[in-house]
């Protein structure tokens, strides 16, 4: 068995966000290096794995993370019933507040399936920051 991860830290995760927080405010902003990209990711994601604990959902941000958070029915063989994807960046925006999930949703950058799927936005977002 796998040791557990610690549990992640609000102030490293919100550290890692403001990384790269001009490229999420900025479409012409050039992106930052695939290393803060990918801890902001992942930090992010655990932080939602560890405020809504469960196994309901599972929330997919490749190449990077995935997920299982949502208390609910327990999901362990093949295809999870209800699944979230999303890019990077798309993820980002929407843990900092600054892309809901219906707009993300409408635009395509945000995938739900399943019944539950559609939870996620009640615990977005995670780090909060200013709009532009």
């Amino acid at each position: 068995m796998a040791p557990a991860r610690p549990k992640p830290d609000p102030a490293q995760t919100r550290a890692a966000v403001l990384a790269v927080a001009d490229w999420l405010r900025d479409d012409t902003a050039p992106a930052p290096d695939r290393a803060e990209v990918a801890a902001a990711v992942r930090l992010t994601a655990r932080t939602l794995a560890e405020l809504a604990p469960g196994a309901s959902v599972e929330v997919r941000v490749p190449p990077f993370v995935a997920v299982q958070c949502i208390a609910g029915p327990r999901h362990t063989r093949g295809t999870p019933p209800n699944v979230v994807e999303t890019d990077p960046r798309s993820w980002l925006r929407l843990a900092a507040g600054l892309l809901d999930a219906d707009r993300a949703t409408a635009a395509g950058t945000l995938r739900l399936s399943g019944t539950r799927a559609v939870e996620i936005a009640d615990w977005l977002p995670l780090v909060k920051l200013d709009a532009c």
